[in-house]
Formats: C-alpha cells, sequence, structure tokens
C-alpha cells in the first residue's frame, strides 16, 4: 500500500502546516539562516579589527558544535527520537582522527571518510536496536550505547585510554597543512555548517523529512498509508550519526586532543540541551542555541566555580518563559524564524 507526498500532506497525523504559512516560515527561517552566516563570515575581519584572535577561535568551537546540534535537531526535533548518547558519533569522530594519525594517515578527506563510515555504522547497529523501543526506553538505550562505546575506548591503552591522545598537529589536506592557519580553519568549519544545514533542509522539505514529521505526530497513521516509520526513522538516525562523527573530526583538530570524555553521557545531555535552548524542531536554531550555551558555560565560570548551578537556574527560566527557545522568542516577538 501506497501513498504520495500530498497524501502525507493530508493526513490527520502529518504535522504539515497549510501551504502558504509553511512557505512564510520556511522562507523567514533562509532569511534568518542566511543572516547568521554572513554574520559568521565577518567574524575573522572583526577579530582583525578589534586585534582579538580568541574570537575566532571562540566562534569555531561553537559552529564545530552546532554541527552536532543540527544533526541532533533533525532526529530530536523532527523525528521524536530524544538520544542520549549522541556524544558517543562526536568522539568516534575525534577518534577518526587520532587512530589514523598514530598510524601516519594525516589526510583530512581519509579520516572523514573514515568517520562517517564508522559513525553510519554505529548508529545502523545501534538505531536498529534501540528503534524497537519507545519513549524512556529508547532514552535509556541510547544512554547505554553512548556508555559502552565510552568505556570501549578509555580501554584502549594503545591510545591513551582514560587519559586521552595528543594530535602532533592538525589534519593535512592533500599534501598541505593550511588548517594549521585558524582564520582558514573557521571559514572550512562555517562552509561545512552552510553545508549541513542546507542539506538538512533539503532532506527536511522533501517527502522523506514530511513522512519523518508524521511518524513524530502519529507513527500508526504513518503506517496505515503505507510509509513503515522503522525504515525512515533508521536512516534519518544514521544520518544524524554521521554528521555528528564529522562534528568530532573538527574537533579533534581545533584543540588537536582527543578523549574518551568527548563522548561522555554528559556531554550528550548538553548536545540536547542546545537543541532545547535554540529551539526544538528549528535547524535556524542551532547556532545561537549553541552559542548561548557555551558563552552562558564561559562567562559563568569565569565568574564562580559554582558556575554549574547558575548554567542551571538560567536554563530552566529560559524554557520556562521562552518557550520553542530563541527562535520560539525571535518568531513570537519580531516575526518569526521558525522553520
Amino acid at each position: 500500500m501506497g501513498a504520495g507526498a500530498d497524501d502525507i500532506a493530508a493526513a490527520p497525523g502529518a504535522h504539515v502546516a497549510p501551504g502558504g504559512r509553511a512557505l512564510i516560515l520556511r522562507s523567514g527561517a533562509n532569511l534568518a539562516a542566511l543572516l547568521i552566516f554572513v554574520a559568521l563570515a565577518l567574524v575573522p575581519l572583526l577579530a582583525d579589527a578589534l586585534d582579538d584572535p580568541f574570537l575566532v577561535v571562540t566562534l569555531t568551537r561553537v559552529m564545530i558544535f552546532a554541527i552536532a546540534v543540527l544533526s541532533l535537531d533533525f532526529i530530536l526535533g523532527y523525528g521524536a527520537m530524544v538520544s542520549f548518547g549522541h556524544a558517543a558519533f562526536m568522539g568516534l569522530g575525534a577518534y577518526s582522527v587520532a587512530i589514523p594519525a598514530a598510524h601516519g594517515i594525516n589526510d583530512i578527506f581519509v579520516q572523514a571518510a573514515i568517520a562517517i563510515v564508522v559513525c553510519g555504522l554505529f548508529a545502523l547497529v545501534t538505531g536498529a536496536i534501540s528503534l524497537r523501543t519507545r519513549g524512556v526506553y529508547f532514552i535509556m538505550i541510547t544512554l547505554a550505547f553512548g556508555q559502552m562505546a565510552y568505556f570501549f575506548m578509555t580501554s584502549l591503552s594503545a591510545y591513551g585510554g582514560d587519559d586521552g591522545i595528543t594530535l602532533a598537529d592538525r589534519s593535512g589536506v592533500l599534501g598541505s597543512d593550511v588548517l594549521e592557519n585558524n582564520v582558514v580553519f573557521y571559514y572550512v568549519v562555517l562552509a561545512v555548517v552552510i553545508a549541513v544545514y542546507a542539506a538538512l533542509t533539503a532532506i527536511i522539505g522533501a517527502r522523506f523529512g514530511r513522512v519523518l514529521r508524521g511518524t513524530r505526530d502519529n507513527s500508526l497513521r504513518m503506517q496505515a498509508i503505507g510509509f513503515p516509520p522503522f525504515r525512515f526513522q533508521l536512516t534519518a538516525y544514521v544520518i544524524a550519526g554521521a554528521i555528528a562523527g564529522i562534528a568530532g573530526v573538527f574537533l579533534a583538530n581545533q584543540t588537536e586532543f582527543v578523549s574518551p570524555a568527548y563522548m561522555s553521557w554528559q556531554r550528550s545531555g548538553e548536545l540536547i540541551v542546545m537543541v532545547v535552548l535554540g529551539g526544538m524542531g528549528s535547524l535556524v536554531g542551532a547556532l545561537p542555541g549553541t552559542l548561548a550555551f557555551l558563552l552562558m558555560e564561559e562567562w559563568l565560570a569565569y565568574i564562580s566555580q559554582h558556575w554549574k548551578l547558575g548554567l542551571g537556574i538560567i536554563l530552566v527560566l529560559i524554557v520556562l518563559f521562552t518557550r520553542g527557545g530563541i527562535t520560539g522568542f525571535v518568531s513570537k516577538y519580531l516575526g518569526g524564524a521558525r522553520s
């Protein structure tokens, strides 16, 4: 039994806005994303004018985590898959740089390919098992798989074990060391952020994305009109895992250090907070959500050693009083950028 894209839009359980309103919302989100990307492109110029190279380093870190947040929002905001092991993909991506580098393989294209394959396979196997559960059971089983990956990497004493491993230098690009330049590295990361945003936006706007959203709202109805939820959810889970692996590749290159701590459940929780802070189901919220979280973390840690308590209070207030996160707030008061 099959159904076309129009059938999905007409399905009572599908979460699809009326055509005109949906088009306006998508246009607003894309315009907001364009403005954010233009602003990010100007950051190195601003840093040079202010003689503040740390600004480039900080925003590079924000964009790296934004790649992982985009991938998590894809499955959380649009597929209702609350993964508490998403940081495992970032960690595996980081080790896809460190382990090959330890054996003389330093080209970033090779390392990225390894990260995509490793993270994609890990997502395929763990997702095939996890997606047979629902609700809190799905959360707990993804947490369990994430912790399994964490403890596996701590057991690899040849690659630093629990102490981690330091990289001699950043990855090469076809034999060149251009990524050693922080500004070049910044623009490479920015280009990947734009590519990931564009790709996920296209996927969500296609039939696959409509089925995924319909599955989020009412999986039984989607199955009744001929779309098996498991297949679509697993595909989305693998895509998200591979993208998070790319974020891990860049994180390893920026810090020039890789540790099992990258894949801890606490880091997975932080990624979920960034998604909620930016606005679930709003890809454009990934960057402001990540920026707000990481900057709050930096500033509060500078002010007090009890910064985590302050961060928790601020996050609770944001969730209570800005429904829909930052993008929900902007959409409500400024005419909106929610996709």
